[in-house]
């Protein structure tokens, strides 16, 4: 039996195959310190990696809370639909970021997204987009630690705020001794850390419920009650009105392809710095390029480790099949089960010891790397982009170096207490989606308007900005629960919807009032924009030269070509 408290029943052979997960991160952590010199080594590596190792740590930073833990959540509660956060709202974004807008993030040797910013547009905006990025990883970093205690109380039934002390100091050591290089090489350790853990997992659990067609009779059987949703909704992937919460196929099919495939995920995989700073990290413009379209592969067939999982726990798992049919069952990682317990429980019913321990290391794997993620580029920002340009100026390097690493330990307590905010939402995703919203939309619009819109003014940059972001903002308050308790309840739409309707707002406000203030401002002169926007950049800035020599499965073009025929295959499969 668990011990008293815990939900996981882990033995001696789990915790062994945890500590010696353990000893590796800390061991990669001592290394990568080794190659620490300057500044450049700790917050960029260097730029001196190879593309599939940044491929695969591309990848494995977004593979913590969002993949793990709010994915599996969001198979138990929406079933396929969900698998529109892979197939429509991260990979046609991923590569467009390596084909189109990784040349100019490199070929500018930038050394975060919001210099690029600075480039472009100058104080205002570059001000705007760092401060709002700076909270921004933050808030995201507490998610992924408060998912993080959970897997330390559910193992040890320790007080949750103890369970994230423990945790922020685990992530913390690492990534202070060797910055980005150690988070990258933990990265790739992790990615097949979390496909050992889960794999398994997915297999077990197909098994016990007797196969897809087994997984698909028993959610029509307990379809329409309590909170689930009709099994037609949930057995495919189209029109997904279980995600959305909208009543009408037209509505959710234009908000999953525009709210969450166009706006949502282009303004998170195209600009923020969080996975930019993986592909920046390479030796080349050709490796930078492949970075997103490698990590593309296996983010493909994610889904069938955390959604499937999901869905599987929400028939095979009692808890959780309870908290569907709309009981309020006790127990969790919170003191009521939520969907965010989806995996631990599955893990609890399908794990034999052992397995067990690799599926624990797994799920820490996830969050550490999530986490890791955004506190390496909080303190590139921090460093970088606030204090070197607004606070002390002309300071040694070793002076910025030391900031950096100051910044990591300040981040990691203030996630201490961003990770309680995470507590509020049953569904990490709804809370996630909603802080997208805020962020990354009205980025995502400055980005791509300056990009290819010479004319647009840096004072469009920041006003376009602050508008989109207050207008999310607006809309999520007026909303249902998109804040929660907070939320107003004026406007007729919850969930991730919500989400997907604030973005649109924020995207749409930015493009507008940027386009008015550009029309009467004046903008750079073009001689000004070379490496900044597509009309005023020759081709031969924007490619490597030496790239045309390689085999065809080494170019960029050939591989995202082979990406996007596989997830077009996929959504009419599925």
């Amino acid at each position: 039996m668990p011990l008293a408290g815990t939900i996981i029943d882990a033995d001696v052979v789990d915790y062994l195959i945890i500590g010696l997960y353990f000893a590796f991160v800390l061991g990669i952590g001592l290394l990568a310190r080794r190659q620490v010199s300057d500044s450049m080594d700790f917050f960029l590596s260097g730029r001196s990696l190879p593309a599939w190792v940044t491929g695969l740590a591309f990848i494995s930073a977004n593979l913590g809370a969002v993949e793990i833990m709010g994915m599996s959540a969001n198979g138990a509660e929406f079933g396929l639909p969900a698998v529109h956060y892979f197939w429509i709202g991260a990979v046609p974004a991923m590569l467009f970021l390596g084909v189109v807008m990784m040349p100019f993030y490199y070929g500018s040797k930038v050394r975060s997204v919001p210099e690029f910013m600075f480039r472009r547009f100058g104080t205002g905006a570059h001000l705007v987009n760092s401060l709002s990025f700076a909270v921004a990883q933050l808030l995201i970093a507490g998610i992924n630690l408060y998912l993080l205690g959970t897997i330390i109380r559910a193992l040890l039934g320790w007080n949750l705020t103890v369970a994230l002390v423990v945790a922020a100091v685990i992530v913390l050591s690492y990534i202070t001794l060797g910055g980005l290089s150690a988070a990258i090489y933990n990265e790739v350790l992790q990615f097949f850390v979390i496909v050992a853990a889960l794999l398994p997992l997915t297999l077990l659990g197909l098994h016990q419920v007797g196969g897809w067609g087994g997984l698909k009779e028993q959610i029509t059987a307990n379809a329409g009650t309590g909170e689930a949703a009709p099994a037609s909704d949930q057995l495919s992937s189209w029109p997904g009105n279980a995600l959305t919460g909208f009543g009408s196929d037209f509505l959710s099919v234009l908000g999953i392809v525009l709210g969450l495939g166009f706006v949502l995920s282009f303004g998170y995989w195209t600009t923020n710095f969080v996975e930019v700073q993986r592909a920046m990290a390479t030796h080349s413009i050709s490796a930078a390029r492949k970075t997103p379209v490698i990590g593309s592969f296996p983010k493909i067939f994610i889904p069938f480790i955390t959604i499937l999982p999901g869905m599987i726990a929400a028939v095979a798992v009692t808890e959780i099949a309870g908290t569907k049919a709309g009981d309020e069952v006790t127990g969790g990682a919170g003191g009521t089960v939520d969907y965010n317990d989806s995996l631990i429980y599955l893990m609890r019913d399908l794990l034999p010891n052992g397995l067990l321990g690799i599926a624990i290391a797994g799920l820490l794997a996830a969050f550490m790397a999530g986490m890791a993620a955004n506190i390496s580029a909080f303190n590139t920002v921090l460093s970088y982009d606030l204090w070197e340009r607004y606070v002390v100026r002309d300071r040694s390097d070793d002076y910025y170096l030391k900031v950096g690493r100051i910044a990591t330990v300040a981040a990691a307590l203030i996630a201490i207490g961003t990770a309680q905010l995470a507590t509020n939402f049953s569904n990490i995703m709804d809370y996630l989606q909603t802080l997208f919203g805020f962020f990354n939309a009205p980025l995502f619009a400055t980005f791509i308007l300056g990009m290819f819109w010479k004319r647009m003014t840096a004072t469009a940059g920041w006003v376009g900005l602050v508008a989109g972001t207050l207008s999310a903002v607006l809309v999520a308050f007026l909303s249902e629960d998109a804040f929660g308790s907070a939320s107003l309840g004026v406007i007729g739409i919850s969930g991730q919807g919500a989400s997907f309707v604030a973005a649109g707002a924020a995207f749409v406000v930015d493009i507008v009032l940027s386009v008015v203030v550009s029309l009467l401002t004046t903008p750079k002169p073009a001689s000004e924009l070379r490496g900044l926007v597509y009309s005023e950049t020759p081709r031969e800035d924007l490619v490597d030269a030496d790239e045309a020599s390689l085999p065809w499965y080494q170019r960029t073009l050939p591989l995202a070509s082979i990406a996007l025929a596989l997830v077009v295959a996929l959504n009419f499969a599925f």
